[in-house]
């Protein structure tokens, strides 16, 4: 699976411009900086795919990338304070409108930052991927900011977290180093085959 080639394909910004799901979907989900962009550009090795602001909440449509044999999708990043209340209904309008529809789902990655507790809108959005049945995994990223002691206490803290859940893979994850970017490409190609082995 080449992850090299890939194309950025197009923005909605309504859930009717969303564009048919004829390829198995990758989706990103996360709070507003937490390193979404980073993520996608790691796993591709590209610099600016998807652009990394310097301003939180940039994000107003969803994402299409395209590969030869999948898509990644961008959602938009929630949680960002300074953003009208009309502007967040509008997101949340636009991502319920995503998961609404028929979506050939292989797998959610829910993007959070190592060093920090969940937030109250991460809880929800892992509530809502885990009462809806979906494939996720939890990608902790920025972890080349914490220190070997810090870094085993948060992982200690979001495997405790998570132990409640069916298993739901932990990657921790760094933009810097490329640290777990393989782990999440496996992840990515496992979930895929395992897509197409449920459709035949």
């Amino acid at each position: 699976m080449n992850f090299n080639e890939v194309s950025f394909e197009f923005a909605a910004g309504r859930p009717d411009q969303l564009p048919k799901s004829d390829l198995p979907e990758i989706v990103f989900s996360g709070h507003s900086n937490v390193g979404k962009s980073s993520l996608i550009n790691k796993l591709v090795q590209r610099k600016a795919l998807a652009r990394v602001s310097s301003q939180p909440g940039k994000t107003a449509t969803i994402n299409f990338y395209k590969l030869k044999e999948f898509r990644m999708v961008d959602l938009p990043g929630y949680g960002y304070a300074k953003v009208s209340k009309a502007e967040k209904e509008r997101w949340a309008k636009l991502v319920e409108g995503y998961f609404e529809q028929d979506r050939n789902c292989a797998l959610i990655i829910q993007i959070l930052d190592l060093r920090h507790p969940p937030t109250d809108d991460d809880l929800h959005m892992i509530d809502f991927l885990y009462r809806g049945g979906y494939n996720f995994a939890a990608v902790l990223t920025k972890s080349d900011k914490l220190k070997k002691t810090q870094f085993d206490k948060q992982i200690e803290y979001y495997r405790d977290i998570f132990k409640t859940i069916d298993y739901v893979p932990l990657i921790s994850f760094s933009a810097q180093t490329g640290f777990g970017n393989e782990d999440i490409r496996k992840l990515i190609k496992n979930s895929i085959n395992n897509l197409k082995n449920t459709e035949v």
